[in-house]
């Protein structure tokens, strides 16, 4: 689907699910995502989950999903795009950014702090793919021998209603979706 283009070269694709003004949390009822932790956390949280109305209620937030932990293109490029922006994404004004994946959050712990990246960016797992799933933001990778998962994204959310959406036209492509574009929409 076309979308708005941006005089950077993002550009903004609506989806059935998701587009600027959708209300995420409406969009996603009943979903939660999973807090990057380690197994023990897990174990002494009876393995809690967190609703989506608690990560964006009242808040802007920068999220971003990507196919998957441990992954080229995610190591390597998008991740370190925002981690390198954080400072930039906080004097906007910005409450969170945050990494989402369909991984489970143990998984996703390990990686955030392969990526020293624990202090700037929260992660959250998707571990049935369910948020992606919501929001028409899944992909399947099994080509890839990585099933279903995420698309490359990226979204600038206030109080829960999507103001930009930016998605890849593959997922190993990275033009639309890094920290320094999202930083110019907001």
């Amino acid at each position: 689907m076309a979308g708005r283009r941006f005089p950077n070269g993002a550009q903004s694709r609506a989806y059935a699910a998701v587009a600027a003004g959708t209300d995420i949390v409406s969009a996603a009822p009943n979903v939660s995502l999973q807090k990057a932790r380690t197994w023990d956390e897990g174990v002494s949280s009876n393995f809690a989950t967190t609703p989506l109305k608690d990560i964006f209620k009242d808040k802007k937030v920068v999220i971003f999903g990507l196919p998957g932990a441990f992954t080229g293109v995610c190591s390597q490029q998008h991740v370190p795009s925002y981690k390198k922006q954080i400072d930039k994404f906080k004097a906007k004004g910005i409450d969170s950014v945050i990494c989402v994946a369909v991984n489970d959050p143990y998984v996703m712990n390990g990686w955030a702090n392969k990526l020293e990246a624990t202090d700037a960016i929260e992660f959250y797992g998707d571990f049935d793919g369910s948020f992606h799933k919501s929001l028409e933001l899944s992909k399947d990778l099994s080509g890839a021998l990585l099933g279903p998962r995420s698309q490359r994204w990226s979204a600038y959310v206030v109080d829960g209603k999507v103001k930009v959406l930016n998605v890849e036209e593959v997922p190993s492509d990275f033009k639309v979706s890094g920290g320094d574009v999202i930083l110019g929409q907001i």
